[in-house]
């Protein structure tokens, strides 16, 4: 059925969730039993206490500075992989990805909408001016010559567990441009998705001819909106996840597995006038 899904369609409109990037090694947080909530305390930061806290700021650039070079270098996947294949043969409209983990884009998709945002980018709260998060990698490893650590267990941020006198010591610098505090370009929990960005999916949407959800619970409503706006257009939905989604009566297909082999296994062949899929 997934397969008639995406052969009957050519102009879909996907949305991917942390299901895509668990394969690539980047922890969900919900995930029942391996997820990052089943396995850790800790929850993430609040946008209003990222804001009003330097402490918590110095706690998270911290953290975000050691998991930083491992999560920076995850690759893409096989997902990632079927979908930029099919986005060449002019099946997809549009990527809205919820996460900020750059896969899509490194597995070469063009037409990707980061909904959250991006781990990648660093932007001031005060001027809105923005740097590449490697820049400020090199100017914390200025700044922090003597910080060294590794750890075990990454976050879908990029953060990390790291000790209190490491967090203690650690400096982070202010905006390059008007001395104001520095975020990552995402959306952290309790913070609005940019109009713009809303507006921009909600038009792809509106154009599609489909939607194809993969690996996401759509617990956020961000994430929720985009099915509930594709149902009202009357729009097919196909849902690909393991364990329900708040769509699922949305949906005229469910496909209960992981991601990559569901998609690996209907995919057969593509070349540049057909795709090929196969049961």
């Amino acid at each position: 059925m997934l397969k008639g899904f995406i052969n009957s369609h050519s102009n879909m409109c996907i949305l991917t969730g942390a299901g895509v990037s668990t394969e690539s090694g980047i922890p969900d947080y919900r995930s029942e039993g391996v997820g990052l909530y089943a396995r850790s305390n800790r929850r993430p930061v609040l946008y209003k206490d990222f804001c009003n806290s330097a402490e918590i700021r110095r706690r998270y650039w911290a953290r975000n500075y050691i998991g930083w070079p491992r999560f920076s270098s995850v690759k893409a996947n096989i997902v990632h992989e079927i979908l930029k294949k099919l986005e060449d043969h002019n099946k997809i409209r549009c990527i809205v990805t919820q996460n900020v983990d750059n896969l899509h884009t490194k597995a070469g998709s063009k037409k990707v909408i980061e909904l959250h945002g991006t781990a990648f980018k660093v932007m001031c709260l005060n001027c809105n001016e923005r740097i590449c998060r490697y820049q400020l990698q090199e100017i914390l490893d200025r700044m922090n010559p003597n910080m060294a650590g590794t750890s075990e267990m990454i976050r879908p941020d990029g953060d990390v567990d790291i000790s209190q006198e490491q967090v203690e010591r650690f400096k982070i610098p202010p905006c390059g441009n008007c001395g104001g505090v520095l975020k990552p370009d995402m959306i952290f929990f309790g913070d609005n998705v940019p109009r713009q960005i809303v507006e921009s999916v909600r038009y792809n949407v509106e154009h599609s001819d489909s939607l194809l959800i993969l690996g996401t619970t759509l617990t956020t409503f961000s994430g929720y909106r985009i099915a509930l706006q594709a149902s009202h257009a009357r729009k097919p939905i196909a849902i690909v996840n393991i364990g329900k989604t708040r769509a699922d009566d949305l949906a005229e297909i469910k496909v209960e597995g992981r991601c990559g082999d569901i998609l690996s296994r209907i995919y057969s062949m593509i070349d540049q006038h057909e795709e090929y899929m196969e049961c």
